[in-house]
């Protein structure tokens, strides 16, 4: 058939019951992305006579002889779009997985349409902004800054990926064509727990384009742990890359590899599988009594602390006396809250494509957060020289923890071993709910009791967290949990009893916060408590127990957080902040008398970088065109490093933003990186590239002294040159002069991840809940955060936005349902209910004052820690509209109702 994509005319023939979507990318316009291939996402928007379709769900041959105008054909003459340049011009992408998809719709709209964008843009999901950069784009409101040379830091500059990602030239992982490329495919496994007695393969060897099947017993018997930590001592071996025992359904049992992902799908439905099933279980609780049955029959060279009874790893620890605390309490709230598994949903799944390069090294392209961790795994895996194994990304599509795991490289390694050809693997959405990691579930009993003046007695927990059927993060997100939402309040008598427990379930794994959103909710609700049982203000209530300046940050151990140190404080300006944006109009009245009107804040504390090591490295060299050049580890996936670093070295340097080149997270470049997780791609990867650039500084101005005379001191760096007493070299001419005597400008720079500080959060609600139906209506959110020096206030802003509407998500609407084998009911977004952007209310972000003494100019991370106090500052507000407690989140509509009903009565 003949088609015109972007005014080209193309003759292909889609394949029977091909959607446009991979029919547009097989010619080569990977713009297309795929988010759902259900039609919920808007990833794959594109123009169709110049209205939007998702092209997931377009048939391709329904495209005959009309035009499709894809991201790449926005543009005019070579101009980009208006559309396209108003998103720079707010920036309103981060990972910009959904933007292509984003623009198109929004590009469409016309007057009418653009006054109601709630209804507009349904079709269109974002996990990152949180939805107002966007509405800023669609307003044509313009936030980027220009700066000066030398003066980046503190700028909104715009990001340097910008115009390739409007205008869809941003490269993916997937988003190549490697000749000869193989596809894989995985069986998994319709059980809860069952031995593997035997794989028939000759079925699905039969497909045509079958190339291979892999099976338990092609593949190393090593055990590993998926999750990836510099430090992996407390992380438990008890994963394989393919085993011959599944402990939950979803478990990949085998690996299909074949010339189309259709012949490979057909492969896995002909394999034949006898099972010996086992018993199964699938609550925590059970899991821990006796008799019940046992996932992991390991030994201690495993790492898990309690195998015998399932438990990863416990706690129980305790400061003071809390029996005695609570008999000096006058008042005391005791009570137990529930969290539920929540999916990372970031729109670009989990995918990679592996392939021998010309020197039979191992090349993986993944969409990761840890390309150094990683390879460093697939070496112990498979017995490989690390000279040998590549492991790189280019642009990733989100990550909010999930992609701090291994779950695709490793089988895509052994793939590419077993046939030597390149071979891809790219999850569908529904592996993601069944076959990927979840936020930890945990069931959190508080008890918390306070005199009658507002000073704290004595804090209790009692913590159950569900690993699910792997224990890759579970022992740290334990840990986590048990730490800062603890220590953030000044209490003798503290006691803390936790285990993470596997079951027979989808595992658990890194999700922003790392535990701490799950005990936030806890302790928030119970400081509201105590503060309105003694009659007390819950702001001045927290004011009066909260750490300050000089107290020791304890959760229940004294030698706990040793590097950890106050280098700023600005808790107490987020306190004040937040409590004059609540006042300023006063309370707002019901809307009607069938709403009640509440307000709640919540507050969280968090360290800037993980503890047990968190290190980068970066190289920084002057290029012959008198550019720079640096070299981080650290990988982008909507976190802004791509920037931020630019913007450090540009300050440094004394350069301008377009001055400085970037390359990052490759390990073929050298050098070393822990990983993008833990809030560290500024406070770790940014000290690094700051002091790259100190030490490229003072070897520039050293040489300098030594070509043209004078001493270092006298020599300064400018924009393009060096300059002394009114002489002036340029940096092209530097640069040559430096070759010509076998001297290159280079330096490097180090961060080791400690010390380390702490950040805060204060976020507050003001809602309106409907008596007749259960409904909340946000009237008024405000968040204030203690970030630092913050070095790109459009950025930091909105990681904040953003944390703020995925964490609103899990508070009133997700929740991953599993049946009662344990099977997950729910694997799409259309089933999970993803904020879209009519469920999320505009935020006012404010700062505190504050320049921290540990990051880099000043600044602290604030990529996680906005998530943290939402469903506990929601919560509040909730009980303060109701009079009621909820304990358990998602606070959806029916639970609210029926507790209203049950106090209220019918109207």
């Amino acid at each position: 058939m003949t088609l015109s994509v972007n005014g080209k005319s193309h003759a292909a023939e889609p394949r029977p019951g091909q959607c446009l979507r991979t029919f547009l990318r097989e010619l080569g316009w990977f713009g297309v992305k795929k988010g759902c291939d259900a039609g919920d996402c808007g990833a794959c928007t594109v123009l169709i006579d110049g209205e939007p379709v998702h092209s997931c769900i377009f048939p391709a041959y329904r495209a005959e002889n009309r035009a499709v105008t894809t991201i790449e054909g926005l543009a005019t003459n070579g101009e980009p779009h208006p559309m396209q340049q108003a998103f720079l011009q707010a920036q309103g992408y981060q990972c910009g997985f959904c933007t292509p998809g984003m623009i198109m719709t929004a590009a469409s709209l016309n007057q009418s349409q653009r006054q109601d964008l709630a209804w507009a843009l349904k079709g269109n999901i974002c996990r990152c902004t949180g939805y107002g950069a966007i509405e800023d784009a669609i307003r044509g409101v313009c936030e980027v800054e220009e700066a000066e040379a030398g003066s980046a830091c503190g700028r909104s500059v715009a990001a340097p990926a910008g115009p390739a990602v409007v205008s869809g030239g941003a490269r993916y992982t997937l988003d190549i064509a490697p000749p000869g490329l193989l596809h894989l495919k995985l069986l998994r496994s319709p059980h809860a727990h069952a031995r593997i007695k035997s794989i028939r393969k000759d079925a699905a060897l039969s497909v045509p384009g079958v190339r291979a099947v892999l099976t338990w017993e092609d593949a190393p018997r090593k055990l590993y742990s998926s999750a990836r930590h510099e430090d992996e001592s407390g992380d438990p071996d008890d994963t394989a890359v393919l085993d011959n025992v599944v402990r939950f359904i979803g478990q990949r049992v085998a690996a299909v590899i074949a010339e189309s992902e259709a012949a490979a799908e057909a492969g896995c439905r002909k394999l034949e599988v006898d099972y010996d099933l086992l018993p199964a279980v699938f609550d925590p609780e059970a899991a821990m009594q006796p008799g019940a049955p046992i996932l992991h029959d390991k030994g201690p060279e495993a790492r898990i602390d309690s195998a015998g009874r399932n438990i990863v790893a416990e706690v129980h620890s305790h400061i003071g006396n809390v029996e005695e605390g609570f008999a000096e309490a006058d008042v005391v709230h005791e009570a137990t809250y529930v969290t539920p598994r929540v999916q990372h949903a970031h729109l670009e799944t989990h995918c990679a494509i592996g392939w021998f390069d010309e020197s039979r090294r191992l090349n993986i392209r993944s969409s990761t957060q840890t390309p150094f961790l990683t390879r460093r795994a697939l070496c112990g895996i498979f017995g490989l020289d690390p000279a040998n194994v590549r492991v790189f990304c280019e642009r990733v599509g989100g990550g909010f923890g999930a992609k701090q795991e291994m779950l695709v490289e490793d089988i895509v390694a052994l793939a590419v071993i077993k046939t030597g050809a390149p071979v891809k693997l790219e999850f569908t959405r529904e592996e993601q709910f069944i076959g990927a990691t979840t936020r930890h579930p945990m069931r959190v009993r508080i008890k918390a009791g306070a005199r009658r003046d507002g000073r704290l007695t004595a804090m209790q927990m009692h913590i159950v967290s569900n690993t699910g059927a792997y224990g890759n993060h579970g022992r740290f997100v334990l840990y986590h949990a048990c730490g800062e939402s603890f220590a953030v309040y000044r209490c003798d008598n503290k006691k803390i009893d936790a285990v993470v427990v596997y079951t027979n379930t989808v595992p658990s794994g890194a999700f922003r916060g790392y535990g701490l959103p799950q005990t936030n909710l806890a302790v928030e609700s119970a400081m509201d408590e105590l503060a309105r049982s003694i009659g007390m203000d819950p702001i001045a209530f927290r004011a009066h127990n909260v750490v300050r300046p000089g107290d020791p940050m304890v959760s229940t151990g004294a030698a706990e957080g040793a590097d950890v140190q106050y280098g700023s404080y600005g808790l107490d300006q987020c306190l004040a902040l937040v409590k004059e944006a609540l006042d300023r109009d006063g309370r707002n009245p019901p809307p009607s008398p069938d709403w009640l009107v509440g307000q709640g804040i919540a507050l969280g504390m968090i360290d800037t970088i993980p503890p047990s090591g968190h290190f980068s490295d970066t190289s920084a060299a002057l290029g012959a065109d008198g550019r720079y050049e640096l070299i981080v580890g650290t990988a982008e996936f909507g976190n802004g490093t791509n920037t931020v670093h630019r913007q450090i070295a540009a300050t440094v340097l004394g350069a301008t933003m377009d001055s400085i080149r970037v390359l990052q997270s490759d390990t073929d470049h050298g050098g070393h990186d822990t990983g993008a997780f833990g809030s560290t791609g500024t406070v770790v990867a940014g000290l690094a590239t700051q002091r790259a650039a100190q030490a490229l500084r003072d070897g520039i101005v050293t040489f300098a002294a030594e070509h043209a005379g004078g001493a270092p001191a006298e020599w300064t760096v400018v924009a393009g040159a060096v300059v002394r007493a009114g002489r002036r070299i340029s940096l092209p001419a530097l640069f040559e002069a430096a070759r010509a005597k076998g001297h290159r400008l280079l330096a490097t720079g180090k961060s080791t991840g400690t010390p380390r500080s702490v950040a805060f959060n204060v976020q507050g609600f003001r809602i309106a809940v409907n008596k007749r139906t259960g409904a909340i209506k946000i009237l008024r959110s405000v968040h204030a955060a203690d970030a630092g020096r913050v070095i790109n206030p459009m950025q930091c802003r909105g990681q904040v936005e953003g944390g703020v509407a995925q964490s609103l998500g899990a508070a009133l609407y997700e929740e991953m349902v599993l049946d009662d084998c344990g099977r997950v009911i729910n694997p799409t977004f259309r089933n999970y209910h993803l904020p879209q952007f009519g469920d999320v209310p505009r935020t006012e972000v404010l700062f505190a004052d504050t320049s921290d003494s540990v990051g880099p100019f000043g600044a602290k991370s604030m990529s996680e820690s906005p998530y943290n106090p939402v469903a506990a500052a929601l919560g509040n507000a909730l009980a303060d509209a109701t009079g009621i407690r909820f304990s358990t989140i998602p606070f959806k509509p029916d639970r609210i109702f029926h507790a209203i009903v049950e106090k209220f009565g019918t109207a």
